[in-house]
Order: structure tokens, then C-alpha cells, then sequence
């Protein structure tokens, strides 16, 4: 899932300016999961807000509200009423969810809530790890469903640096180097030849160095293009 943090409030109050009218908008999905911009945080933020902008004299009307996902149309109209009644909206949603706001509502300014981070899990309570980096080129079935590009410091794609020590990484000892949990994951399923074949440089056009990136998937599309 995305993980993101909240903004400082300091940085929220500078992004909203002189608005007068304020929609905190929260996402119900990925950014709930990790306590950052669900309907609990969405709440939190429009009081702090309040409270905040009354003291520095400065009546503001802020208003929350939270949509099952910012990053689809049909639920952005859900909130078309409100959207459209505000001087700008505070999106505790992921950069696409920002992004998708400023383009289904073109007249509104939006502002980001949130620091997108990275593509991780929750590993215990508060705490979450990047799993992947969205490179657009999956290998993890080379390497036993253990990603070397967001888990390797060194994104390596044949082992390790000379810099692993005990299993941990160079650049941060209480990190694990991810070569080793591939070793080690490979090991124990009796697959450690897949390790024996050489991986090619890494074919980054399929990234972001590529360009903005678009899946086109035909057999769900609902207007077929006609073959030439």
C-alpha cells in the first residue's frame, strides 16, 4: 500500500494561506491504514486547524469530510458539494489523490496534507517498510518474492556489496541486507541454482526515468479501439 505522512500544521497553515473556507478531505484506503489521512485524521487535523487559525486571529470555516478513495471519480463527486463551496481543499490523500482532485475539479485549489513516501507494509503497530519501488520490471520471482531494487540499499540485481556485515547492511546496521534474506529465503526452498544465472542491467525505461507510465487494459476497457 502507499504510506505517506502528515505535513507539519505549521506547513498546512502556510499552504492554505488566506483561505477562508477550508475542506480537509481524508481517503479511506491506504492512508487510513497507516494512521496518516483517514476519517480519524481528517477530524484531527480540521480542529487543530480551528483552533489554531482562531488564535492567530484568524476566522476560518473548516470543514472535514472522507471519501472511500481520492484517487477514483466516483467517489470525488460524492464530495462535489463541498468541494465546490470552499476556497481550497487540504487533501490528506496520496500525491495521486491530490493530482486527481485538481484534475476532476479543475476551478479548486488543492494543497497536500501529506509527504508520500513509498510503497511499503505495516510491519508491527506504527510501523511500516518500502517493499517496492513501482520500477515497472518485477524480478521477484528470481529472488523468493524478496524485492533487491526497494529493499537493497544498492538496489544490486546479483548479491551483495563487499559491504554486508552479519547480514545487515552497510549504510545502516540495523538494517537487514536484502541479499541475505534472499540467500536465505532461496536456501531454505532448496532453489539457491535460480541464484546461479546472471541478471542483465536493469531495463529502467519501464520506470520513472522513462516517463509518466499508463497500463492500458483493453479486455476492461468499455470503448474498444479498432484494429488498424
Amino acid at each position: 500500500m502507499i504510506i505517506a505522512e502528515q505535513k507539519s500544521l505549521d506547513e498546512i497553515k502556510t499552504l492554505i494561506g488566506n483561505s477562508e473556507r477550508v475542506l480537509v478531505l481524508g481517503c479511506g484506503t491506504c492512508v487510513t491504514v497507516c494512521f496518516a489521512g483517514g476519517e480519524r485524521e481528517a477530524a484531527i487535523v480540521s480542529s487543530s486547524l480551528r483552533m489554531s487559525t482562531k488564535l492567530d486571529g484568524m476566522d476560518k470555516h473548516i470543514l472535514h469530510k472522507t471519501v472511500q478513495r481520492q484517487c477514483e471519480w466516483e467517489y470525488l463527486d460524492q464530495a462535489a458539494e463541498e468541494i465546490g463551496n470552499v476556497d481550497v481543499v487540504l487533501s490528506l490523500g496520496c500525491g495521486i489523490g491530490v493530482q486527481a482532485i485538481a484534475e476532476h475539479f479543475p476551478d479548486t485549489w488543492v494543497v497536500p496534507g501529506l509527504n508520500t513516501t513509498f510503497l511499503g507494509i505495516p510491519v508491527e503497530q506504527g510501523v511500516f517498510d518500502e517493499r517496492c519501488a513501482a520500477c515497472g520490471d518485477c524480478i521477484l520471482g528470481l529472488t523468493g518474492g524478496i524485492c533487491p531494487i526497494a529493499r537493497c540499499s544498492k538496489s544490486l540485481l546479483n548479491g551483495p556489496c563487499g559491504g554486508s556485515e552479519d547480514g545487515h547492511c552497510e549504510i545502516d546496521p540495523e538494517t537487514p541486507c536484502a541479499w541475505q534474506l534472499i540467500y536465505d529465503r532461496l536456501s531454505s526452498q532448496g532453489k539457491l541454482e535460480v541464484l546461479m544465472d546472471l541478471q542483465p542491467p536493469k531495463n529502467w525505461s519501464h520506470s520513472r526515468d522513462g516517463g509518466p507510465r499508463r497500463i492500458i487494459r483493453q479486455d476492461l476497457r468499455l470503448i474498444f479501439e479498432e484494429e488498424v
